[in-house]
């Protein structure tokens, strides 16, 4: 204890106000816990700040001015100026609202808020160091306690996101004057997204990936028509390449790039956007003066009930691993909510779904066919493409497809991947089949609202049992 420090005490500590964090802290405090959750930042974490909610207010935004610009086959003529500063000021406004709002509703909920940043000093105390000059700290004293410290995004050595040509998406979602051209190392989903807001900016983009394809993970035929569509908004992709080193010029910057065989390239550009996945925040937290274990990529081990080696001590959302969700995160911090409270909760993984915001959507839940093999079932598959929806052809979006993925015997749907328009919408009525334990027959049979693109999955359930109408049975 340092002179002059204050103890206080609560039954359940949450560190850090992110979607797994704040949402946790609701559910201990309505169990009727004493809960207090400590953020050194803002309300929200990453995703409502700086990750989730403006990236996807600036794809809205952008979205608009380009099909404006691009409609002229519907009839509509039109060349709409943008005005970034303004685009920022109500993207912020977006955000305020809603930290505001989760504010509000950790203090409607009786949740003590404390500011600062929290560290471990044993496995029933934590020190929490308050910002500002003079604030000092205080320690708490916790029966149980949930660490919800999020991500940030990587760095790769020597080109730190301090020096001012090199961004992070952090950066970049904050800018008020894009830049003529702008470098992207990472075609993952953060640099796809970011990279298609830009170029819909009118700014000239090019993307640099070590990897030979985008978005590692997804299969071909999913990021296909994102790649086609990124193609047509002039963004030129360089794969095989890795950034090796960086000049800062008079007028930006000069990025120099390294394939397998040692053969250098050079490009220059306004700004550099650093966008090679994020990792997790664990170190600042000192886990190990209460005992919890990190692994060597400084993620916190749970099990299904998200509670580490340390049995009063719980870990959620990206500080606990993949998939680095916002609403993985949340469910994980339900969890460890009420299994602190004595409630029968558990984690079931199998149906997360996952979204990627980018030109045509993606969103994947359960397995893919390949997966599904080698889960040892015989997989059936189902498709239906949005060119032979008529909601999709009516808003001009028919690139994509749905695909379902069921077992052969009894047709239990195991999992589906979208793309195309609006897939991060059509993606729950595939997770809830799953955690239903919904049938190829049982999708097909609901009746769905016609025109609408839901349809498509309707579909591609009747495909995959060979009695789809307006496509091609397999």
């Amino acid at each position: 204890m340092v002179v002059g420090d204050v103890t206080t005490g609560t039954e359940v500590l949450v560190i850090g106000a992110g979607p797994g964090g704040y949402v946790a802290a609701i559910r201990a405090a309505q169990n009727g816990l004493d809960t207090t959750l400590v953020d050194r930042d803002g309300y929200g974490g990453t995703c409502l700040n700086y990750g989730c909610i403006p990236s996807k207010a600036l794809i809205s935004a952008t979205d608009v001015a380009h099909d404006a610009r691009n409609a002229t086959e519907m009839g509509v003529h039109a060349d709409p100026v943008i005005h970034t500063d303004e685009m920022q000021e109500w993207k912020d406004g977006v955000v305020d609202q809603l930290t505001g709002g989760v504010e509000k509703l950790c203090k409607a909920n009786g949740v003590n808020l404390m500011q600062g940043e929290a560290t471990f000093v044993d496995d029933s105390t934590a020190r929490i160091a308050h910002g500002g000059e003079g604030q000092g700290s205080e320690s708490i004293d916790f029966e149980h306690a949930i660490v919800a410290t999020g991500s940030r995004p990587i760095q790769v050595p020597g080109f730190e996101f301090e020096h001012d040509p090199i961004w992070s998406s952090r950066d970049a979602l904050e800018v008020e004057e894009p830049p003529e051209k702008l470098l992207v190392v990472g075609a993952g989903y953060i640099g796809m997204e970011l990279s298609t807001v830009f170029a819909k900016l009118g700014v000239d983009v090019t993307v640099v990936e070590m990897l030979d394809g985008i978005m590692p993970g997804y299969e071909d035929d999913v990021t296909r028509p994102v790649k086609k569509r990124a193609d047509e908004l002039g963004i030129e992709f360089n794969f095989g390449e890795a950034a090796s080193d960086w000049e800062e010029t008079e007028g930006g910057v000069v990025v120099t790039t390294e394939d397998e065989d040692g053969a250098e390239y050079t490009y220059d550009a306004d700004k550099m956007l650093v966008a090679v996945g994020r990792q997790p925040i664990s170190e600042s937290l000192d886990p190990e003066a209460a005992g919890v274990e990190v692994d060597e990529n400084g993620f916190i081990q749970t099990d299904d009930q998200a509670r580490t080696n340390v049995d009063n001590i719980y870990a959620v959302g990206d500080v606990a691993g993949e998939p680095m969700l916002a609403h993985k995160a949340s469910k994980e911090g339900i969890v460890a909510a009420e299994v602190i409270a004595g409630e029968p909760a558990a984690l079931d993984q199998q149906a997360i779904p996952a979204a990627v915001f980018t030109d045509p959507e993606i969103a994947t839940v359960g397995m893919t066919e390949a997966e599904a093999e080698e889960a040892g079932f015989e997989p059936k598959i189902g498709q239906f493409p949005f060119r032979a929806s008529g909601r999709a052809l009516s808003t001009g979006e028919s690139e994509g497809f749905v695909r379902l993925v069921a077992e052969q015997e009894a047709g239990f749907i195991l999992g589906a991947q979208i793309v195309g328009p609006e897939a991060s919408e059509l993606i729950a009525e595939c997770a809830l089949a799953i955690e239903m334990g919904a049938t190829l027959e049982d999708v097909a049979s609901t009746v769905h609202t016609h025109p609408t693109l839901a349809e498509a999955v309707m579909e591609a359930a009747e495909n995959a049992n060979d009695e789809a109408i307006h496509t091609l049975n397999r």
